[in-house]
């Protein structure tokens, strides 16, 4: 069974050690020293809850909470503030920059461990979102599209998955995998946040697949993005040997010998303009088809829907 993972981000060697003891026994610990150490540990570590310190040197606790929560890919992890005794307004900066709740310094071990399971389960019951990425997962999704067609502007959904992905994960394993579906995630949020701000939406359906959407007369310039930013990253999931010559030998499905470069990413495009999307199924469907058209390309790139139904 998996572990669930807390970081612990306090500028006070003994009371990480504290804290440690404390959690060790439940749960696997992660440690940082200050805010700026913290969001890079997020993004190394993909921890389930943060405790922070209030006061920190560098980015203290109110800045990291702050930061964390503009970041779509992060801004569900449940956060515990822990502030000194009678700091009150600490405590109130701390809930109003995005912390979930407050302990106040000293604390009693058990007191925080039923906090972290409660957070912990208040989180998994009401976020439908995917344990490895933390995006919206499919109940999420479907929503979304909802809205999209209630709304009845012009939009476009993009689906996207790895090429390749089976090949590698057999040879490299699948915590491998994970860092290279949570790298095509990184590279969606950030094609999306690029071109269309805080109005794009990105979802995690499960695996190496994943939608987003937007703007229709912004999709052509998200998949490009994810792709180019994809195709750069994807080399570093490989080792030097890999790398250089191109291309991993495995076993396909059939159970044939098979030579298959790098991963890649497919990306199939759906929209209203040229066709009237009135059921979520539809976009499914047709995603669907689409999607599997550009994975026959044999390289990353997109696929647009440009027939008029």
């Amino acid at each position: 069974m998996r572990r669930e993972r807390i970081l612990i981000i306090d500028d006070d060697p003994d009371i990480r050690d504290v804290l440690d003891l404390s959690l060790s026994e439940h749960y696997t610990v992660l440690m940082a020293s200050n805010g700026k150490e913290g969001l890079e540990a997020v993004k190394a570590k993909n921890p389930d809850l943060i405790i922070t310190d209030y006061n920190m040197p560098v980015m203290n606790g109110a800045e990291f909470c702050r930061q964390l929560r503009r970041d779509i890919l992060f801004r569900h992890l449940p956060i515990i503030m822990l502030t000194g005794k009678g700091e009150t307004k600490d405590m109130v900066v701390g809930i109003e920059s995005g912390a979930d709740d407050y302990l106040v310094k000293p604390f009693e071990p058990e007191t925080l461990l039923a906090r972290i399971r409660m957070i912990l389960k208040r989180t998994t019951r009401s976020l439908d979102a995917n344990p490895l990425t933390h995006l919206p997962g499919n109940a999420t999704i479907m929503e979304e599209f909802q809205n999209r067609i209630d709304i009845g502007k012009p939009f476009a959904v993009g689906y996207a998955d790895l090429d390749k992905f089976k090949i590698y994960n057999d040879k490299y394993g699948f915590e491998h995998g994970d860092e290279i579906i949570r790298g095509l995630a990184r590279v969606l949020v950030e094609a999306t946040q690029q071109h269309c701000g805080d109005q794009a939406f990105v979802g995690h359906v499960g695996g190496d697949d994943f939608v987003f959407i937007c703007d229709d007369d912004k999709a052509d310039f998200v998949s490009q993005a994810a792709i180019d930013a994809f195709d750069t990253l994807s080399p570093s999931f490989y080792n030097d040997e890999d790398r250089n010559a191109g291309f991993i030998m495995g076993i396909d499905r059939q159970g044939n010998p098979i030579k298959t470069g790098l991963v890649s990413v497919s990306i199939g495009i759906v929209s209203n303009v040229n066709q009237k999307i009135t059921h979520v199924a539809q976009i499914g469907e047709l995603g669907a088809e689409l999607k599997k058209f550009a994975k026959s390309v044999g390289k990353s790139n997109f696929q647009r829907d440009q027939r008029k139904r």
